[in-house]
């Protein structure tokens, strides 16, 4: 009885671990959305910024509390568009400063003349003005600059306190923005992104497999340190019943299977060495017995063999559509890329370009492939289809967020027209295309619009599809 509550007990750990990790997957999934990550930061940064402002305000007399409007709204703006307009430290501590200074100068000029007493109308108008020419000219135009020189009309005697609290709450926020700018948010990739520090480890099934394939899958894994190519064949098995051809010889003669996988190890072992060399990357070699090379075999080999990613030549079922052995791929949980060469036999691949619907999971680790595989100093292409113009301005923004996450030179073109079409007119300025596998669509999304790579058969260029593994 005890032993049956302890399985029962260890059962229901075992799924609340489960439900754990996909979880936490979910959670790094959102995290990994530009958009997400700049709301989350906005709701825990700004708050605590703010507090901490407070804090100070309450510690020492030099410190206003009637800077905090400005000086939120601009932290506001500061994390919501860490890449926009107004996104400068030196602008955001320099506008607010000469607003205050402004706003001052034109409060002494209307008591001077006279024009003073309570609020004045005349102060607030060339307090607005001046700050208006001097950021102007100065090019420190934000829109905190005219609340400060406004604000600074109702703090009585403490101009010069209000100001200097302006100087110092300011400089505290923007050190801490410069902080998590460079620190985090453009350091993104490498913290939330799995492909950029996974996807290390690739497994080449190599039967019927072209070599080209495997040098992609080389020149992916020798793109990091940690990277290892593992090429898998399998042997067919001898069936028991079968007579062995050796039964009345030598008995140290080896049997066919064995012959088998000795000649097919040989072979894997002379490209391993060949790509080994070429691309500096540790390469292993794996021989199965089996009946046939089946998607479950290969994802249980990999999981064996601690490889995060799959790399297979592209095949067709009888009557189009991919064959079994790749969806099978498809359903696991193991990120998986199909080559598709395009005739050319290639060992590098020095330009290349990549083929987005938005800035996705599987579109950033499109573009970490491409990063990897391309040549270095070469910019690389990426490229989003539209219907409509009036859809320009929002994509030209989903580009821009994709390529700021990643590290070296981008090109990126928002085409109006059919993506089938536009590729197919550029495609021979490349050596590969990426696409994705429409796999995180809907069957319904992929029953409207086919994915991409199905309206690409006659394309000049390598095709490589992207999967992302369904995280268990």
């Amino acid at each position: 009885m005890l032993e049956g509550v302890r399985a029962r007990l260890r059962a229901l750990a075992r799924r609340l671990r489960r439900l754990e990790r996909r979880e936490l997957e979910a959670v790094v999934r959102w995290l990994e959305q530009t958009g997400n990550l700049l709301h989350l930061s906005v709701l825990v940064f700004v708050p605590l910024l703010i507090a901490a402002v407070t804090w100070l305000a309450n510690a020492t007399p030099v410190i206003s509390f009637l800077l905090f409007p400005p000086l939120a709204s601009g932290t506001f703006t500061l994390f919501a568009e860490p890449e926009g307009k107004y996104a400068s430290p030196g602008k955001f501590v320099g506008g607010m400063t000469i607003g205050a200074c402004c706003g001052w100068l034109a409060l002494a000029l209307t008591a001077a003349v006279g024009l003073g007493g309570g609020i004045s109308a005349w102060g607030a108008a060339l307090g607005v003005f001046c700050t208006g020419v001097c950021t102007w000219a100065l090019d420190l135009e934000v829109p905190t600059a005219f609340s400060t020189a406004l604000l600074v009309l109702v703090t009585g005697n403490a101009q010069v306190a209000y100001v200097l609290g302006i100087v110092i709450s300011s400089s505290f926020v923007a050190a801490a923005f410069v902080l998590w700018r460079d620190r985090f948010y453009e350091q993104r990739a490498r913290y939330l992104y799995r492909t950029t520090s996974g996807d290390d480890h690739v497994l080449v099934p190599m039967t019927d497999c072209e070599e080209t394939v495997a040098r992609f899958a080389a020149s992916i894994a020798g793109a990091h340190d940690a990277g290892k190519v593992v090429l898998f064949d399998v042997v067919e098995t001898v069936d028991d019943e079968q007579p062995d051809a050796s039964a009345d010889g030598d008995p140290d003669e080896p049997t066919p299977a064995e012959r088998a996988a000795t000649d097919a190890g040989r072979r894997l072992e002379s490209l391993a060495a060949d790509l080994q060399s070429a691309y500096d990357v540790p390469c292993e070699v794996v021989v199965a017995a089996d009946s046939d090379l089946s998607s479950g075999l290969v994802l249980e080999t990999a999981r064996a063999e601690n490889c995060d990613l799959i790399v297979t030549p592209y095949a067709e079922r009888e009557g189009g559509g991919l064959s079994s052995f790749i969806t099978g791929l498809f359903e696991g949980e193991i990120d998986t890329i199909v080559f598709r060469s395009n005739g050319v036999r290639r060992t590098r691949w020095r330009s290349g370009l990549v083929a987005v619907r938005g800035a996705g999971d599987t579109a950033r680790a499109m573009l970490d492939f491409a990063i990897r595989v391309t040549e270095s100093g070469r910019p690389i292409s990426v490229c989003t289809c539209i219907d409509r113009e009036s859809r320009r301005r929002a994509a030209e923004g989903t580009l821009a967020d994709l390529v700021d996450a990643f590290a070296g030179p981008f090109e990126t073109h928002v085409v109006t027209a059919a993506v089938e079409d536009y590729l197919a007119r550029i495609a021979p300025r490349y050596d590969v295309c990426f696409v994705g596998s429409s796999t995180d669509r809907s069957a319904a999304s992929r029953f409207v619009s086919p994915p991409t790579f199905r309206k690409l058969s006659d394309l000049e260029a390598d095709v490589a599809i992207v999967h992302r593994g369904r995280r268990r």
